[in-house]
């Protein structure tokens, strides 16, 4: 009898963690329909490209990788999905270069679709893209294991009602609709019995999670607290606005809540904060920002900042920087503007040109370096646990590496594998300007897993 031969299948993620949670899920799928997931590489049958829409640059990768795809193998299956196959249809009604197209809330029919491929002999493109504007539906997905092993990325959360004025995102996935608790709470049961320690709640949205289920983001927290095999409870990036004291002291409650929070700020000046439609002013967000440090000893705060929005003149610019250097954060990411076709802020006037915002981005960058390293240095010789995640290699030496519950890196000298594993110890400030402290474990050696 003919052996039939496996089918190979090769993803390649653009874009969130979001995006990345549902690549996985996928992966998963074609793993149990009985594919083999080998590299993004010459040689596979079916590529799978999740694709990104959040600017022009993203588009722009999105097709490339569709074409690359196409290259390393004519005859390959090329499946586009996710945010740039649904903006790109429904705003232009453009081609997208590739035999099935899956518009949002249409990945969990991945399998369906190559079957239906199969059926049709190749002889006419599969495309499953809905009016993601008017639908209330979630898209259930559900992962059973997850390839980091110690953290998995959990989406929760999906569409956005905000309508930034600089953002497509909300055209890409719709109005913001939440995925029931006990979903969320049957899936990460499964992936603590298959080794996760550390859950990343996240979403396109996250702070509106249960708006339409008529809860609310912390009765989440709550219920997954309650998961035995959950050590770690961390959340993706949230709107300020969602600091109260009430989150703020019944989180601080909990053992297993990590004290990282990602606000999202955009701008320190207010009238650039309303031309981007954002619905808060700068106080408000230092007030925020107050209310956590108030609750949580020395909590890692992050943040975005867009540089060279359309109209922010050097005043704006500096009232931005002076802003970050007073409420001083422990990491700030910094974004050029990019312009967005199909969004207010493409079609504004006075338009930041490209070496000014790089001016901007670099004192910005700065700025950031200064503030990383003074927060780090305020942990040199407090005691704390650090879940170890891989083993690395650094200048010439190798490393067990892992994170604080406040998301500090930290590396580990020696051969012993401490994947996985949490381990209390003091830090140590390296001796080069790095972004990562030592770690010298407690005394009592092994006995110190927790």
């Amino acid at each position: 009898m003919e052996r039939t031969q496996v089918k190979k299948a090769a993803l390649h993620n653009l874009g969130c963690k979001v995006n990345s949670y549902e690549t996985e899920v996928m992966e998963q799928q074609l793993r149990e329909a009985g594919y083999q997931i080998v590299p993004f590489a010459p040689g596979a049958d079916v590529y799978v490209i999740n694709t990104c829409s959040v600017t022009n640059v993203a588009d722009r990768k999105s097709r490339q990788m569709l074409h690359r795809a196409k290259k390393m193998n004519p005859g390959a299956v090329i499946v586009a999905a996710g945010c740039y196959v649904q903006t790109a249809v429904e705003r232009t009604g453009l081609a997208v270069e590739a035999d099935i197209i899956l518009g949002n809330n249409q990945k969990k029919d991945l399998i369906l679709a190559l079957e239906e491929y199969e059926r049709e002999q190749k002889n006419r493109r599969i495309s499953r893209v809905i009016d993601i504007n008017h639908t209330g539906e979630y898209e259930e997905m559900f992962l059973n294991r997850t390839g980091e092993h110690t953290r998995a990325y959990i989406k929760v959360q999906d569409g956005c009602n905000q309508f930034c004025s600089y953002c497509v995102i909300p055209y890409a996935r719709g109005r913001a609709r939440s995925r029931r608790p006990e979903e969320v709470t049957e899936e990460l049961k499964q992936l603590a019995e298959n080794g996760v320690k550390e859950v990343v709640l996240t979403g396109i949205h996250l702070s509106s999670y249960g708006t339409d289920l008529g809860t609310g983001l912390t009765d989440l927290i709550l219920r997954v607290h309650e998961i035995e095999g959950i050590r770690r409870i961390r959340l993706g990036s949230l709107e300020p606005g969602i600091v109260t004291e009430e989150f703020a002291k019944t989180l601080a409650g909990l053992e297993k809540f990590c004290p990282h929070f990602h606000l999202s700020l955009q701008s320190g000046c207010d009238t650039v904060l309303r031309r981007m439609n954002r619905r808060y002013t700068a106080r408000e967000y230092e007030q925020r920002c107050g209310i956590l440090r108030q609750y949580f000893s020395d909590p890692a705060l992050t943040t975005d900042v867009i540089v060279g929005f359309p109209g922010e003149t050097e005043e704006e610019f500096c009232e931005t920087e002076e802003f970050l250097k007073k409420i001083r954060l422990y990491e700030t990411h910094i974004f050029k503007y990019s312009r967005r076709e199909g969004t207010r802020a493409a079609r504004m006037p006075d338009q930041i040109p490209e070496p000014e915002k790089n001016r901007r981005s670099d004192r910005l960058l700065a700025l950031n370096r200064e503030n990383k390293r003074a927060f780090l240095a305020k942990w040199a010789g407090r005691e704390c646990q650090v879940l170890f995640e891989e083993k690395i290699t650094h200048n010439g030496r190798l490393f067990s590496t892992g994170y604080t519950k406040e998301y500090i890196r930290v590396l580990f000298p020696g051969e012993q594998d401490l994947t996985n594993r949490i381990l209390s110890g003091t830090l140590a400030v390296m001796p080069e300007e790095e972004d990562f402290l030592l770690f010298e474990p407690a005394k009592t050696g092994a006995e110190n897993e927790t």
